[in-house]
C-alpha cells in the first residue's frame, strides 16, 4: 500500500482538481497540521506522576515530545492556580503529520469499540475538523498492561483553503470513515 503522502500527491490532488474545477494547486484544500491535546483533569492536578505518564504515552503515540500546557488564570471553583500544569499538546506537521494520520485512519479507528464512523458535523466555519478519542489504549504503541492512567485526547485537523464541503471531501479522500447522517 502506498504511503498517505505519496497517495496525496499522485491521486488526491488530481481528484480534487477535477471535482472542484480548480486548476491552481494552491487554491485546493490541504492539510497543514494535526494537533493532539490531552487535558489531565482533576487526577493530573492532584498527582504529578499522572503528568509524566500522559507525557510519555503521548510521545509514544505521536512520535514527538509533547508540550506541557499550564493554566492561564486561577479558577477557585476547580481549585486551579495560575501556572499549574493542566495538560499536554503536540502539533504535527509534514512527514510526522502524514504518518500519524495514516496510522489514525488505518490502524486506530478500526480498533475503536462499536465504531460506526465519525460524525461529519465536527467541522468549523474555516473547514477545520476536530474529533475526540475516549481512550488512548487503542493505539498500537501502548502496552495495555503497563497503563496506569487512561486518558482521552482531542485531535484537530487544520485545513487551509477549506470550506466545509472541500475539507470534507479532502478527508474523505484520505480515507476518514464518516458515517451517513440521516
Amino acid at each position: 500500500m502506498m504511503p498517505l503522502r505519496e497517495r496525496y500527491e499522485t491521486e488526491i490532488i488530481p481528484t480534487l482538481k477535477k471535482q472542484f474545477g480548480i486548476e491552481n494547486i494552491h487554491a485546493l484544500p490541504r492539510l497543514i497540521k494535526v494537533s493532539c491535546n490531552v487535558g489531565l483533569g482533576r487526577d493530573g492536578i492532584e498527582d504529578a506522576k499522572v503528568l509524566d505518564h500522559v507525557k510519555n504515552d503521548l510521545s509514544l503515540i505521536t512520535g514527538q515530545r509533547p508540550v506541557i500546557t499550564q493554566s492561564r488564570k486561577a479558577v477557585s471553583n476547580f481549585n486551579i492556580r495560575k501556572g499549574v500544569p493542566i495538560g499536554c499538546k503536540v502539533t504535527l506537521r509534514r512527514k510526522m503529520m502524514f504518518s500519524f494520520v495514516d496510522k489514525l485512519i488505518n490502524v486506530v479507528m478500526p480498533r475503536i469499540r462499536d465504531f460506526r464512523g465519525i460524525s461529519p458535523r465536527s467541522f468549523d466555519k474555516a473547514g477545520n475538523f476536530s474529533m475526540g478519542l475516549e481512550e488512548h489504549v487503542i493505539f498500537p504503541e501502548i502496552d495495555i498492561e503497563k497503563v496506569k492512567y487512561a486518558f482521552g485526547m482531542d485531535v484537530t485537523f487544520v485545513i487551509e483553503n477549506g470550506e466545509e464541503n472541500k475539507s470534507f471531501e479532502l478527508l474523505k479522500l484520505f480515507g476518514v470513515p464518516f458515517h451517513e447522517e440521516s
